[in-house]
C-alpha cells in the first residue's frame, strides 16, 4: 500500500527572522496507484521553513482556475484513526478558520495527487476538497486575497482548516506569524471565467501515456515558453528527471552530447535566475535555464552542463552540495 505524505506544524523563528513550521510526517493509505513520496521518515521530527533566498512573490501570479475534465480524487480516506470523506464539488464550499502553511522541507516531494509540491507555486492542502480543486482565500485581518489549486491533502489539525504554499501564505501576509484567520471560498471555473468577460481556454487533453525518450539534441537555453491565450500560472510541480547510472570508477568520456546536472525547478523565473546567478558565480562549467511547459504551465529548470566526464560530474555535484545550493540531479539532454 502507497503512502501519501502528512504534515503537522509548530511554527517557531527562523534565524532570519522568518516564521517557520516544525513538521513531521506520519504514515496514511491511500487509493492504489496514489504517489509514494519519499523515505519512511515519519518516525522523527523535521523542520520545515522559508527558503534561503528571498523572492519578489508580489510577481507570481495566482491559480488560474481550469475546468477539469478528468477523474477527480475524492476517496475517503483514514488518518491517525480518523476517515475524512472528500466532497465531490468544491464550487459551493464556504468555510472561516486558520490557515498554516508549509515550505523548505517538502519542496520537490509528492503530493496527494502525484504532482510534486512547489513552495513557489499558488496551491494548498486541504483534508476534503476534491483535489484538484480551486479556492478564494482571504486573510480576514489585512483583506488580502489569492486564488490557489487544492492539490494535497492536510493539514490535520483540528484548529487549521487549510495549508498554503509558502508564496501564497507570504502574499497574504502571514509567512512571518505562521497562521492567519481565512476565508476560504470554493471557485467554479466556468463562472470565473464568465465573470471575466472571457471564455474558458481550451486545453489540450494530456496524454494517456508517456512516451519513450527518443535522441535529441543539446538542450538550449529557453527565454520563454509558447502559452496558448492566455498567461499561464507558475508550474504546481516540477518535471521529473531521468536518472542516470555513473560508474564511480570510470572517468571516460560521456560522448558527443555530454551530461547535465539539474539544481533546481522553479515556478517563478526570478528565483531561477537567483539560482543561475549563484552557481554562475562558484562553477566553470555553463549555467543555463531551460524552461518547458507542464499542464500548461511554464516551469523553469536550473541546470549546469553539458558535462564533458563522469569526473568532472561528480566534482560538480559535490561542490554544489557543500556550498548548500541544493542537489543536483544528472539528467538527459531534453
Amino acid at each position: 500500500m502507497r503512502q501519501m505524505p502528512i504534515r503537522f506544524a509548530a511554527y517557531g523563528a527562523l534565524v532570519l527572522l522568518l516564521a517557520s513550521c516544525s513538521s513531521s510526517r506520519s504514515p496514511q493509505p491511500v487509493q492504489q496507484g496514489g504517489p509514494i513520496s519519499g523515505p519512511g521518515d515519519y518516525s522523527r521530527p523535521h523542520k520545515d521553513g522559508a527558503p534561503w533566498w528571498d523572492v519578489d512573490v508580489s510577481r507570481i501570479p495566482d491559480a488560474v482556475p481550469m475546468p477539469h475534465y478528468g477523474s477527480i480524487k475524492a476517496n475517503p480516506y483514514t488518518v491517525l484513526g480518523k476517515t475524512y470523506y472528500p466532497m465531490s464539488d468544491a464550487r459551493r464550499y464556504q468555510a472561516t478558520g486558520t490557515a498554516s502553511w508549509y515550505g523548505t522541507k517538502f519542496h520537490g516531494q509528492a503530493t496527494a495527487n502525484g504532482e510534486a509540491y512547489d513552495l513557489y507555486g499558488m496551491t494548498a492542502a486541504h483534508k476534503t476538497l476534491p483535489l484538484p480543486s480551486y479556492v478564494k482565500v482571504t486573510n480576514l485581518d489585512n483583506g488580502r486575497t489569492v486564488i490557489l489549486r487544492v492539490n494535497d491533502r492536510g493539514p490535520f489539525y483540528s484548529d487549521r482548516i487549510i495549508d498554503l504554499s509558502f508564496a501564497a501564505a507570504k502574499k497574504l501576509g502571514y509567512a512571518e506569524t505562521g497562521t492567519a484567520r481565512v476565508k476560504v471560498e470554493g471557485i467554479d471555473p466556468n463562472e470565473w471565467w464568465a465573470a471575466q468577460g472571457r471564455p474558458v481556454p481550451m486545453v489540450l487533453a494530456q496524454p494517456q501515456q508517456v512516451a519513450k525518450p527518443q535522441p535529441a539534441p543539446a538542450p538550449v537555453q529557453v527565454a520563454s515558453a509558447p502559452v496558448e491565450q492566455y498567461t499561464p500560472p507558475p508550474a504546481q510541480h516540477a518535471a521529473a528527471v531521468l536518472p542516470v547510472q555513473i560508474d564511480a570508477k570510470k572517468n571516460g568520456s560521456l560522448g558527443a552530447s555530454g551530461l547535465y546536472l539539474q539544481v533546481g525547478a522553479f515556478a517563478n523565473p526570478d528565483a531561477a535566475e537567483l539560482l543561475k546567478d549563484k552557481l554562475s558565480g562558484m562553477v566553470s562549467a555553463p549555467v543555463f535555464i531551460s524552461s518547458v511547459v507542464r499542464n500548461q504551465q511554464i516551469l523553469h529548470r536550473v541546470r549546469l552542463g553539458p558535462i564533458d566526464t563522469q569526473g568532472e560530474a561528480q566534482q560538480l555535484q559535490d561542490s554544489v552540495r557543500l556550498a548548500n545550493l541544493g542537489q543536483p540531479t544528472l539528467v538527459k539532454p531534453d
